[in-house]
């Protein structure tokens, strides 16, 4: 029997800066991540005054994780410890497996609207210290899906048949741009034990029928089921879904540091001290 999910919980975020003064809204973060596990954290920003993001993000280290940046609105430049460096464009996405080490930086351009999220994806434990590695994911490349009144994205995953522009290497999740026409419904079959939220953009819509309409820049994390569905109310409704399963594994958070234990935290931090933080090279 097919069993609706409901929304579970309510994510407002707190308003921060990061970086060198981005402004921002994290949504979770590792102290607050599980109940979204495998899920770690997710940032969401809404700028249009460069002087709210040009600082952006200089170089800094990442371990034990996967950071995935998707760009609805903007330019980022970006560089690593690999040699990778390039630009984040409208509708781009860069998915970076930092896995034993990488030192990156992420540094938005004047002029214009930042509209996006960065979500940071955890790696199992047996994983954490796998060689990092790039994904750079461009715009045309995002299969477009066309339906009824509902326009999807698809980044990560498979729908109907359609594979996405990108496979996780180590979790492999489902990620969706999904955008409704005002008074539309739309439903996805959902894969059992899975954790799935949504963040929305903007517009409003109901998610159960339990709880009242939901606006933009909200976070909602369901409960288990094996659908969802979705009715934008008068105007449209656009928001992102991503849904993998758990890892159930112990986190331990330094930072841009994401381990299973406190003493890997400690040994990563004095590694970045002694300069042997960086385990695969650029080639």
């Amino acid at each position: 029997m097919e069993t609706y999910r409901r929304i579970r919980e309510v994510v407002k975020g707190e308003e921060t800066r990061d970086g060198a003064g981005v402004r921002l809204v994290r949504l979770f973060n590792c102290r607050t991540a599980e109940s979204f596990d495998p899920f770690l954290m997710m940032d969401a920003f809404d700028n249009s005054r460069p002087e709210d993001y040009i600082k952006g993000f200089p170089w800094h280290p990442h371990r034990g994780i996967e950071t995935i940046t998707y760009l609805i609105e903007g330019k980022v430049e970006h560089g690593d410890s690999l040699g990778n460096k390039g630009q984040i464009l409208d509708g781009d996405c860069q998915w970076m497996t930092a896995g034993s080490g990488i030192i990156h930086q992420e540094m938005p351009q004047p002029p214009g609207r930042m509209l996006g999220v960065q979500i940071w994806l955890n790696l199992p434990a047996d994983k954490k210290m796998a060689a990092p590695a790039y994904g750079d994911i461009r715009s045309d490349a995002i299969p477009f899906i066309r339906e009824e009144g509902c326009d999807i994205r698809l980044i990560a995953g498979s729908y109907r048949g359609v594979q996405g522009a990108f496979e996780g290497r180590y979790i492999k999740p489902l990620f969706m741009d999904v955008s409704l026409a005002p008074d539309t419904a739309w439903e996805l079959p959902t894969e059992a034990g899975h954790t799935l939220y949504t963040y929305i953009f903007y517009g409003e819509g109901r998610f159960d029928d339990e709880h009242p309409a939901m606006g933009e820049k909200n976070a909602l994390l369901f409960g288990p089921g094996s659908r969802i569905r979705v009715e934008a109310g008068d105007a449209p409704l656009r928001f992102i879904l991503l849904s993998a399963p758990p890892l159930n594994e112990d986190v331990a958070c330094g930072g841009p540091i994401v381990m299973n234990t406190r003493e890997e935290v400690t040994q990563a931090y004095k590694e970045l001290d002694e300069g042997t933080f960086i385990r695969h090279p650029k080639p």
